[in-house]
């Protein structure tokens, strides 16, 4: 199909993350479709039995064919999951990076084909990446969408400069600012100056939304919680989404749980896959201990003290400030320590002192000159 046919109808948007995908048609709203971004495969056709038989070729290869068509993706593939053995799941991006090429295609196709139900020749592309994905990463996915799927024309586009881009109401765009972009898998904070990204101050956090999972997981494990194991990390996740929240002050939400339990422990029901007999679970100081950090990274309990669920990252305000202070300074403005507090775990000072001894040392008297 030519160029002009395609430029009339309007480009697919296919927003690919380490947790959720979503996907839809460019000037539309909202995404139309959002999905969990896992594959589930048929492991009796990608691990056939190996037989002596010199003739079991013909078998070998029917087997690989259904495992190219025997395969299910998002809440599908979670449910064909639970409910049979023969499935296993995938998940082809982890901390933001593509790690299963062949996942990756299989999910491309189920969302072009099966969820948008269109001709991907009849269509322009635009894809997301991470921050810090590698140029090798972008070129097989311009090679999948071209060999594979013979798409017209591609865009891949950086996740917070379209976060900085939606940002905007009015006409005018400027697309210069500082974008923390919170994921499943991967917490980045990202300057943007007229539409390009400054790699050299990039700032990359490892704890993201499946952590805050994991740990709202461990909370109700050591807690002796009656839930399946193979659903504890669902559960986990539902609780995050349906009934954490930030606080501003842990010892007080303690002192209200403890004082008011029946008002402010929630319960939880759900229906064992296995045996399909019913389970309740309490949900208590977890609701404040894990909060979502996608929601306000700011104001995570988990995000502000990393302590809680054991990563000693030393993350702090500071990560916040460094992508700041390091743009503002190469480009001799003024920086404000009005934010400075001495409740950060690492003074403003040493972060300052580190971000222009990470510089250049012939510009290292220059920007001192300005702070």
């Amino acid at each position: 199909m030519d160029s002009s046919a395609a430029a009339s109808r309007p480009a697919i948007v296919i927003d690919n993350g380490t947790g959720y995908t979503k996907m839809g048609f460019a000037g539309n709203v909202e995404p139309c479709f959002m999905v969990p971004t896992v594959v589930a495969t048929n492991e009796s056709f990608t691990n056939p039995s190996r037989t002596s038989n010199k003739g079991n070729w013909l078998a070998q290869h029917s087997a690989g064919v259904m495992a190219d068509l025997d395969f299910y993706i998002g809440e599908e593939a979670m449910s064909k999951s639970r409910s049979s053995s023969t499935y296993n799941l995938s998940y082809p991006i982890s901390h933001g990076q593509v790690e299963n090429w062949d996942s990756m295609e299989r999910f491309w196709q189920q969302c072009i084909f099966n969820y948008l139900r269109c001709d991907p020749e009849d269509h322009y592309f635009l894809l997301t990446e991470s921050p810090l994905t590698a140029p090798e990463s972008r070129e097989y996915t311009g090679e999948i969408m071209f060999e594979t799927f013979n798409v017209p024309g591609l865009y891949i586009a950086v996740q917070p400069v379209l976060a900085l881009a939606a940002g905007y109401t009015t006409s005018k765009c400027e697309m210069t600012g500082v974008v923390v972009d919170v994921g499943d898998g991967a917490t980045h904070v990202v300057p943007v100056a007229d539409g390009y990204v400054i790699g050299s101050s990039i700032k990359s956090i490892p704890i993201s939304g499946k952590d805050v999972t994991l740990f709202i997981q461990q909370l109700m494990r050591e807690r002796g919680e009656n839930i399946p194991p193979e659903d504890s990390f669902d559960v986990a996740r539902q609780v995050k989404e349906t009934y954490c929240y930030t606080s501003s002050d842990i010892v007080k939400e303690y002192n209200k749980h403890d004082k008011e339990p029946s008002k402010y422990i929630k319960q939880w029901k759900g229906i064992k896959p296995k045996t399909g007999a019913p389970y309740s679970c309490d949900i208590g100081y977890e609701r404040f201990l894990g909060p979502e950090g996608a929601i306000s990274f700011l104001c995570g309990n988990a995000i502000f003290c990393p302590v809680l669920n054991g990563i000693c990252t030393g993350v702090s305000p500071g990560c916040f400030v460094y992508p700041f202070l390091k743009w503002d300074l190469a480009n001799g403005i003024f920086f404000n320590p009005e934010i400075y507090s001495s409740d950060f775990a690492t003074p403003l000072p040493a972060v300052i002192d580190k971000c222009i001894q990470s510089t250049p040392i012939d510009t290292r008297r220059a920007l001192y000159k300005v702070i």
